[in-house]
């Protein structure tokens, strides 16, 4: 099995090349029907504020009712944790303040369940990937 990368397709640093973009899903505390399409806006807004000074570059955005989908990419050293509790803070924080119906629907101080799902994704299937590094050394045989 051959693999053919093409730089170009890649984000480089002075040291690297690189593609890492991840899939993060943000659930509702208690699953609770907030979004609409005005408060996901400003949602994103945030998110889109925020980003950058963790290295961050959004690529996607979606919501349903109690929860929010982002693709974003990222850059080997970004602290994705960091950035991640650092968005739920501030989203939470400001959207509660600038949407008061919020707070009739979360009876408590949290706007986002503690709990995410984070999937990195892109680039070749995880099968493919192992495939190619298992066949590594082969035609030395």
């Amino acid at each position: 099995m051959e693999m053919r990368y093409s730089l170009t397709e890649y984000d480089k640093n002075q040291h690297s090349v690189y593609l890492l973009y991840y899939h993060l899903i943000l659930v509702v505390k208690y699953r609770r029907k907030v979004f609409d399409d005005r408060i996901s806006e400003r949602a994103r807004e945030i998110f889109l504020y925020i980003a950058p000074k963790y290295d961050i570059t959004m690529e996607e955005w979606n919501h349903d009712e109690d929860h929010v989908h982002i693709m974003f990419r990222a850059k080997p050293a970004t602290e994705i944790s960091r950035f991640i509790n650092a968005y739920k803070s501030a989203s939470s924080r400001l959207l509660k303040k600038e949407y008061p119906e919020i707070r009739r629907k979360l009876w408590k101080e949290y706007f986002w369940s503690k709990s995410f799902c984070l999937i990195t994704a892109g680039g070749a299937p995880v099968e493919v990937i192992r495939e190619y590094i298992e066949s590594q050394g082969e035609r030395r045989k």
